[in-house]
């Protein structure tokens, strides 16, 4: 079991390549705030290059590769178009996930059990690139067990369950299924990472959980950014979850 580790921050710069389509213009770049995530101390950077390319654009990636020394992690659907350019660029990690054209953004994990053998060639092909494969899913054996079955390395638990709940009860429920889904999956060797609604007023209770090795968030940065900066919003987050993860670790 992988507990008591550091914890990592995947910093996703989507919503700054919103702000710049908005305009279809060239600012913000997206790569220029990578970097300043990168400075700031993330461990990774996260782009999501969507069918729609409403926010991140083929290019984006290209650059991102090119310019950071952290792992790029590239989410995206198992749309043709979108996995040619994840073989052509070879990111250090691909993250799987669900996408619905009318979405405003993930509403759940993917279900890999439904999808297992449209995704077993594609895990294949990746691993043949050696690029990491990670697949965003629910907080469910069935789904983790899937996955582990697929040979993929890497779940990362969708959190927007726990952090969108209207009442203590329901979020103390989603929670107690994170904690059960993330014990039992670290066990059968899976790296566990989690995301999604996070924020600094959120993210204890989740960094707490010993066999999470890495939490990837954008949204709540890039809003808390608009009133500290960039740099201090990313430096925030990672001091967050640090802080929680080593009074967990004090409480072993």
């Amino acid at each position: 079991m992988r507990q008591n580790k550091s914890i990592r921050l995947g910093v996703n710069v989507d919503h700054i390549a919103t702000l710049r389509q908005q305009r279809l213009g060239k600012f913000p770049d997206p790569v220029a705030f990578a970097l300043k995530a990168q400075d700031a101390g993330a461990h990774s950077i996260v782009a999501h290059l969507r069918e729609d390319r409403r926010h991140i654009q083929d290019d984006d990636i290209k650059r991102l590769k090119k310019a950071l020394s952290i792992p790029l992690n590239l989410e995206m659907s198992i749309a043709a178009d979108v996995v040619a350019i994840a073989l052509k660029v070879v990111p250090q990690q691909v993250t799987l996930v669900p996408e619905r054209r009318q979405e405003l953004t993930t509403e759940g994990g993917l279900d890999v059990v439904k999808q297992f053998t449209k995704l077993q060639p594609l895990v294949e092909q990746f691993h043949k690139k050696g690029i990491d494969v990670s697949l965003f899913i629910d907080a469910d054996e069935a789904q983790w067990q899937a996955t582990k079955k697929l040979g993929a390395s890497t779940i990362e638990f969708h959190t927007g369950g726990y952090a969108d709940a209207l009442s203590k009860r329901t979020q103390q429920q989603q929670l107690k299924a994170m904690q059960k889904s993330s014990t039992a999956a670290s066990q059968a060797g899976l790296i566990v990472a989690a995301g999604h609604g996070l924020d600094v007023h959120n993210v204890d209770a989740i960094a707490s959980i010993p066999e999470i090795e890495e939490l990837n968030i954008g949204y709540s940065i890039v809003m808390q950014s608009l009133s500290v900066g960039f740099n201090a919003a990313v430096k925030d987050m990672l001091r967050a979850m640090k802080r929680t993860r080593r009074i967990a670790r004090q409480s072993v």
